[in-house]
Formats: structure tokens, sequence, C-alpha cells
């Protein structure tokens, strides 16, 4: 297996922070299958598109000709990771977890070949451990490191609690890398400590140590936080089509953008052609409606992502305003910008709402998305303008001179 510069870089591409870059470069390069590791704990039964982002990146690696991992750690769901927690979470129950891993091995080969992925259960190794096993494990690492840790160190330093078994946790999932042999751990970068703990308990018993290759969280529809359940700001894998694409369709044009880079299968020269398109003059809409279908037909059929991209114009784009909306007559400064407009409308709570609107790409003017805040529009004119999905308004302005 011979690794081209090419293959080298788009196997970077998305990718957030790689250690040792080194090692890396000298693992790939060597052109020898390697065994690559992602973990996953069944904490919740959907997959997400944020999921896929690292899923997307073992696929890779796969159509390369390495041989992928994918970990479940049902052993290490039922104690609970504590990365960016700032109180003790409760574990979750063997059979809470027994269910979840059920729907994740449905989920995850919608993305991975079946054939050429090795699914593996951390519970296979970590449930005949032993009380001596598990001190000899605990030895190697000294609550002073354990402490290092951000989340750790900010719950010590704020006097919230830490229990016993949440300091294991990061030594089990580090000691799973040692029981595979992996060559190189894929994960968020949230999972640095994890990750690294993985490299440092290969170096204890003699292995080679593993290369840690981190992929970037991504937003989620609000383009402001993590994409979450909890949140409600989430694309699941197994939404139907039609809301999939809906949802797709929703985020503002500069979201799209990070979207297409972080989970289209299209590869860095043929997005970079699709950005200097929407320079030259490419309507952004359309750019994403073709996303769209990417995604929906990766996690449905085709067929069903054009079904939906149909659903979506007779249901959107083909709105008609109604006839009888009435003309509000708004008197303004030839200095009011769209943003405080809205807001002296009542089309938003404040500037500041109007501004967030805007920068989401949630503010249309005669059917046409802007971004800027700033924009003044003429005085005397007539114009239709709608903030999200339900808040519309046929507005005349004239200056607070005229009579």
């Amino acid at each position: 297996m011979k690794i081209e510069e090419s293959s080298y870089k788009e196997l970077l591409r998305g990718v957030e922070e790689v250690l040792p870059a080194q090692e890396f470069e000298e693992k790939i390069k060597q052109g020898k299958p390697l065994k690559i590791k992602a973990g996953f704990d069944p904490t919740a039964p959907d997959i997400h598109l944020g999921h896929t982002i690292l899923m997307n990146k073992l696929r890779q690696f796969q159509q390369y000709g390495h041989e992928i991992i994918f970990l479940i750690g049902d052993f290490t769901a039922m104690i609970g990771d504590p990365t960016g927690k700032n109180i003790t979470r409760a574990p979750l129950t063997k059979e809470a977890v027994l269910e979840n891993t059920k729907t994740y091995e449905r989920q995850v080969f919608k993305i991975l070949d079946k054939d050429k992925t090795t699914v593996a259960f951390n519970s296979h190794w970590l449930d005949p451990m032993s009380a001596a096993d598990l001190i000899r494990l605990s030895s190697t690492h000294t609550v002073a490191r354990m402490l290092e840790r951000d989340d750790f160190h900010k719950r010590y330093a704020s006097s919230q609690p830490i229990a016993i078994h949440e300091f294991i946790y990061p030594l089990l999932v580090g000691y799973d890398s040692v029981v595979l042999k992996a060559d190189i751990e894929i994960g968020g970068t949230d999972q640095k400590f994890n990750l690294l703990m993985g490299r440092e308990l290969q170096k204890h018993y003699g292995q080679v140590p593993q290369v840690v290759m981190m992929t970037p969280l991504i937003e989620g529809l609000d383009g402001i936080n993590k994409m979450s359940k909890s949140l409600n700001n989430y694309i699941g894998i197994n939404e139907p089509a039609e809301t999939m694409f809906g949802k797709l369709m929703s985020i503002s044009d500069e979201l799209m953008w990070r979207y297409i880079d972080l989970l289209s299968f299209k590869t860095g020269e043929e997005i970079a052609a699709l950005k200097k398109s929407a320079t030259d003059g490419l309507n952004p809409r359309d750019i994403k409606i073709n996303f769209a279908k990417e995604i929906v037909t990766r996690f449905h059929e085709k067929q069903q992502a054009e079904v939906a991209h149909q659903a979506f114009i007779e249901r959107f784009q083909n709105k008609i305003i109604p006839d009888d909306l009435e003309i509000q007559s708004v008197c303004c400064e030839p200095s009011t910008n769209i943003a405080q407009l809205l807001k002296q409308v009542d089309l938003t709570k404040s500037t500041s709402e109007s501004i967030r609107l805007i920068n989401q790409g949630a503010v249309k003017i005669e059917g046409e998305k802007i971004d800027d805040p700033s924009l003044i529009l003429a005085i005397d004119a007539t114009y239709i303008i709608q903030v999200g999905k339900r808040r519309l308004a046929k507005l005349h302005l004239h200056h607070k001179k005229s009579k």
C-alpha cells in the first residue's frame, strides 16, 4: 500500500491537531496498513452529524487500506466520561448501554464498510479485570497528573466533588489502546487528555506509542454551541429525509462552509472550486441544496433526497406572499440601518437580536438573504421583510420630516 502525497494531505484535511505530527507522517509514508482506532461510548441511542466527523475520517483511512477498529465502550459507558462535566454524572445501567449499543452498530455502517471494519467492545477485556489488575493499572499515574486535566482542575479549584471512578475512566480508555495495539487513535478535540493517556500507557507497557489525531467539534444549527441533542441543535442521522434536508437548509451561509469542510466527501480541491464559484457569483443557496442532497443520500437514498428537495421547494421557496399583506408605514431617519429597523417595527426584540439573526442568515428582504446588519434601505420605498419562518412585514419607509 503506497500513500501518495495527495492522499496524505486528504487524511489531514479537517483535522484540528496531530500529536506528534512527525510520527504521523513517518507512519503514513511507510506505506504499511496501520491499526486506526476510535472509541465511542454509547451513552445515548442516536448518532448525529457531529459524531460522523470522526467516522468520516475513519472512512478515509479505510479507503486507503488501513485497518479500522470501531471500539464501542460498553464498559466505560457505565462509568461515564467526565470530559467537560462540572458535576459527577450518574453511571448508566448495563441495560441502557446494551440498548444504545445495538443502535450504534446499525448506524455506523451507513458510513463505514462493514466487511472491512472490526467492531470491538471494551467489556471483553475490562470485565475480566481483577481488583489486583485495576490497582496495577492505577499505579501508572498520580493524582497530581490527573488534576492537570482541565475539567478536573476546575472542579477541584471550585471545591466540586470528583469521584474516584472518574479518575479511573481515562486509565481504562487508555488501556484500550494497549489491548488493541493501536497505531493511531482518532477522537474529538475534547478528548485530548484521554487520547494522550493511551499513548502514555502504551509506552509503560513497552509498545510503540500511538499517534493522536483530533477532529474538531462542530457547531449545531444555532451556529454557536456544540451540536448536541440536549440543546436541540442537532441533525440526527436517523431522522427522516425531509427533516434532515430542511435542517441543513436552515443553516447560515457562513456555517454552510464549515459543514461542507467537515462533513462532505468531496475532496479539498472540489471544495476549493466550490468556494471560488461562490466568489464568482454562484448563489450559496444552490451550493447548500447540493450539499443537503449529498448528506441525505448518504443516510437514506438518492430518490429520498430528491423528494426531500421537492418538498422543501413546495414548502418554502414557492411560498407566495399573501396578497392582503398590509403595508406598514414607517418613519425613520435616512441613517437607520436594517438591524435598527427590525427592532423599530417589532420584528425583533432588540438590535442585538437583529444582528444575530442577520448573521445567521435568518433575515430576507424581497426573498433574498442579507448578511450586513449595517445595510441602509432607501427611503420612500416599499420592502417585504421576513425574519425566520413566521415573522413577515411589508414596510413603506419614509423620512420623519416628510409629510
